[in-house]
């Protein structure tokens, strides 16, 4: 079953090459071919080349090469008959398919898409031209939605009445109900669906209009906020996301796809200059989301509270994440800010969370640290008990044993008791006798790991008072005299310290060396703070401290909290020493 063969011919000679290449990719004539860069990998010297009157491509940079219906399959990921129906389209070719029952199916599809383009266009030009659409063009504006951008996301009014959607578009009642546009109402006659809700249509990924959402003004009466499309034949939430059609050449460019929750989130994002950003719509994110989403990137960036799911959202996320192999990180946004809101007070600082987002359990696991407290032993156990719950939702026994080190440092409790805790499923032994932590589960040994194989990018962060253990602080020093030269430590340092340099320039670490200096300095100022608890005569200053350490996540005022804390260690640590030698 297929197209027939002649009509794929027919729209091979029938769209030049040219012209849909452009459409994608900057070209410049160079005698007999075009050239540019590369809309297939990265590349800064053009070796993308297209010869119009063979009609064909080829780059020399990564080997792709074809006629026009490989480039779109290729570039709008479709299957080869998707992509033969998309030129077609654009070319007014009126296929004809070799199986009857495929092609009655393929021609009732595109009834109903037909449609659908007609309910966007009316529903667009109302909300830019009606009288009655004037509150709804006063709200868009009131929340930084220009005309440019209801031009390019195809913004529209629904007016407040019974069928004018209907009347005007003309379609067969069949056509208005198996597309959602309008439903039989009791008095058996068709009504619109939407009224009086600014419409964001929603489009497949390749860029066809399958349904809608509706938003109601403020201040209405309507206790639904949103509407949105039911499912029909040519929409599926599952399988649909909001914005992929605008977003998926900057989302293959960046190998990163943002997933947050709302039309106008996704707007935001394009408007603050992150065009790479995906909606639900009126969904959980699913599995069939995260196989489309990895046609097109590896890398997952969740711009929603995805800790408000709880375990069983943590054990998907995490599952998908080795089944599909693509990374899952997490926005942090300030308190109470959804995108959207962001974009239009702040859009550097939205940006800047893009940025700095972090992996799904370093989210989950922050959240729990900060929330929690240890000012006594009764206090530490319980915070442990919290962290290890979340730490042992991830499959992946060598990155639950990392975070058991970070969790150690932050409570001081004996590593070796999470382990076992982790392992037995168990409470925390808060009795178990201290063990020093391997290595490569302590967050210090991560932070030496970095110096070994980053000193750049984390050497102005460390100072010794960040190191509490003998073993690690000897590391830091023999590094810190060979200016980062491992070899040369090495030689310098005793059998143990060796011993652990040698590890540590074998070690692989994923951290980000300016957010992992930042959490070092937190654990060590909360190993101070706690030492000074009870001193009233430094109360002011325990107070100041702690102020520090809670802005250390903050993606604006971390970094100089950080070098405020780390002045402040580097001068206790000074005065303590004198005082010892007194």
């Amino acid at each position: 079953m297929g197209i027939v063969d002649e009509d794929i011919e027919r729209v091979r000679a029938a769209v030049p090459i040219v012209d849909v290449v452009q459409q994608y990719v900057s070209l410049r004539r160079v005698g007999v071919r075009w050239v540019g860069l590369c809309p297939f990998h990265a590349e800064k010297t053009a070796s993308f080349g297209v010869n119009e009157a063979l009609g064909i491509y080829k780059c020399f940079g990564c080997n792709a090469g074809g006629d026009v219906i490989s480039f779109i399959r290729e570039i709008e990921h479709l299957d080869f008959v998707g992509a033969v129906e998309l030129l077609a389209n654009r070319a007014g070719i009126q296929l004809r398919y070799t199986s009857g029952g495929e092609g009655r199916d393929r021609q009732r599809r595109q009834v109903l898409l037909d449609a659908m383009a007609r309910a966007v266009e009316w529903y667009h030009a109302r909300l830019l031209e009606a009288p009655d659409a004037r509150p709804a063009r006063d709200y868009l504006r009131s929340r930084g939605v220009t005309g440019d951008i209801a031009r390019r996301f195809r913004l529209g009014w629904a007016p407040d009445d019974w069928d004018a959607l209907v009347e005007s578009l003309g379609v067969p009642g069949d056509v208005a109900r198996d597309t959602g546009l309008a439903f039989v109402n009791r008095r058996d006659r068709l009504q619109d669906s939407f009224r009086a809700r600014v419409m964001f249509p929603i489009f497949n990924e390749a860029g066809e209009a399958v349904a809608f959402g509706g938003r109601v003004l403020p201040g209405s009466a309507d206790p639904a906020k949103y509407k949105n499309s039911p499912e029909t034949r040519i929409y599926a939430k599952s399988k649909t996301l909001y914005g992929l059609n605008w977003a998926k050449a900057d989302v293959v460019t960046a190998d990163q796809v943002v997933v947050c929750e709302g039309y106008t989130d996704v707007i935001g994002f394009q408007r603050a200059g992150v065009p790479r950003a995906v909606a639900t719509c009126g969904t959980a994110l699913t599995e069939e989301h995260v196989r489309l989403l990895k046609r097109f990137a590896g890398r997952m960036v969740l711009a929603f509270d995805a800790d408000d799911a709880g375990q069983g959202a943590a054990a998907r996320f995490y599952e998908w994440e080795k089944k599909y192999d693509i990374e899952v990180s997490v926005v942090r946004l300030p308190a109470g800010q959804d995108p959207g809101a962001l974009a239009q007070s702040d859009p550097e600082a939205l940006r800047a969370a893009v940025d700095q987002a972090v992996p799904f359990l370093r989210f989950r696991l922050d959240r729990v640290l900060r929330q929690g407290s240890i000012r006594t032993p009764e206090s530490k156990a319980r915070l442990a008990e919290a962290a290890l719950a979340v730490i042992r939702e991830h499959p992946d026994q060598n990155v639950r044993s990392l975070y058991i080190g970070e969790v150690a440092a932050h409570t001081g409790l004996a590593a070796a008791a999470l382990e076992a805790a982790v392992r037995t499923r168990g409470p925390v032994r808060v009795d178990a006798p201290p063990t020093r932590p391997a290595p490569k589960e302590s967050a210090e040994a991560v932070a030496l790991a970095l110096l070994v194989h980053r000193w750049d990018d984390i050497a102005p962060w460390l100072v010794e008072s960040l190191f509490a253990d003998e073993l690690h602080l000897s590391a830091f020093r023999a590094l810190a005299e060979a200016h980062g030269d491992a070899r040369k430590a090495m030689e310098l340092a005793d059998p143990a310290t060796r011993e652990l340099l040698e590890r540590l320039a074998v070690t692989d670490v994923d951290e980000d060396p300016d957010r992992h200096a930042r959490h070092l300095i937190g654990v060590a100022a909360r190993r101070r703070l706690d030492g000074m608890r009870g001193d009233f005569s430094r109360a002011l200053e325990h107070a100041d401290g702690k102020r520090l350490v809670e802005q250390l996540d903050d993606p604006e005022a971390g970094p100089a909290a950080a070098e405020q804390l780390l002045g402040w260690l580097d001068r206790s640590t000074d005065a303590s020493a004198v005082e010892e030698r007194a």
